[in-house]
């Protein structure tokens, strides 16, 4: 697809129900990669980079210079693959400022040292702030912070497409939970309110779909059709009224699936915990005391 100078290039992957995109300005071939995966099979305890592979692949064939990669938020759901396309193209890793309190958060989570992480923002290369703007190619880029479902979250605003990483879904699935570390549902509501003030031609682009009543995948709508159709929060819903719903939706979630090895590895950049003296890395998971 194309727009305004841009072309916009989705890879899904199945696993997590997670889209990457590969944003390109058309006149210089310089690109930016957005929301990266690292495929993890969790009980072999084994990580490979072929859906990344393929992202570079598609770089490859069309010419493309990677600019960025860009993280909208350190994610519970997947691995990123950021530190592999970082090491293989030298593309800088960016995320919103928000992570340094992510990594604060998840550093005593994890019982994690200090001289493995300092919770300062390490392991990223820029840390974007609110309304921050930034270049691809010749292409104008905004950073909007959509904190809500965590700290970190932001959106990126890129030739009049907004990647809106998990603070909204396709219409009909609503918006991102707020019952992470750091989410707040009436920071949510605000955040989206941001959203809702963009032209309503807008194109945003999903981070997820689950494909609710077995629909066909979709990863793209409009300011316009979440302002008016949006399950959870239209343009005119009361913030209470968001508030009340998301919660008592987020009381029915189960856990996501790959959250500690997702987001011991996301915090850092898509690195793998540091190996220790026999050369493995090793995801912890941390046990509830018994009642």
């Amino acid at each position: 697809m194309v727009a305004t100078k841009a072309t916009i290039e989705m890879f899904f992957d199945k696993d997590s129900s997670t889209f990457s995109y590969v944003v390109a300005d058309v006149s210089s071939g310089m690109a930016a990669v957005i929301d990266p995966v690292l495929d993890y099979d969790a009980a072999a305890g084994q990580v490979s980079t072929a859906g990344a592979d393929t992202i570079l692949a598609y770089l490859a064939a069309n010419k493309l210079t990677l600019q960025w990669i860009l993280e909208t938020h350190a994610h519970a759901d997947h691995l990123s693959a950021a530190h592999y396309l970082k090491n293989k193209t030298g593309a800088p890793v960016a995320i919103g400022e928000g992570i340094k309190k992510v990594q604060q958060t998840f550093k005593l989570v994890f019982n994690i040292g200090d001289d493995e992480l300092l919770a300062k923002g390490d392991y990223f290369d820029k840390l974007f702030a609110d309304n921050e703007t930034f270049s691809i190619g010749s292409l104008k880029a905004t950073v909007i912070n959509t904190p809500g479902h965590t700290n970190d979250s932001v959106s990126y605003l890129i030739a009049g497409n907004l990647f809106v990483g998990d603070s909204l879904f396709m219409p009909d699935a609503g918006t991102a939970r707020c019952d992470f570390p750091g989410g707040d549902a009436h920071v949510l509501y605000r955040s989206i309110q941001r959203i809702y003030q963009l032209p309503d031609d807008t194109q945003i682009f999903m981070c997820h779909d689950y494909q609710p009543n077995g629909r066909e995948l979709k990863y793209q709508t409009s300011v316009l059709e979440q302002k008016t159709q949006n399950i959870h929060v239209k343009a005119d819903t009361p913030e209470q009224e968001f508030v009340q719903k998301r919660e008592a939706r987020d009381k029915t979630l189960a856990v996501p699936r790959l959250i500690y090895p997702a987001v011991q590895v996301n915090i850092r950049g898509g690195q793998l915990p540091k190996a220790e003296q026999n050369g493995v890395s090793y995801i912890k998971i941390p046990l509830k005391p018994q009642r």
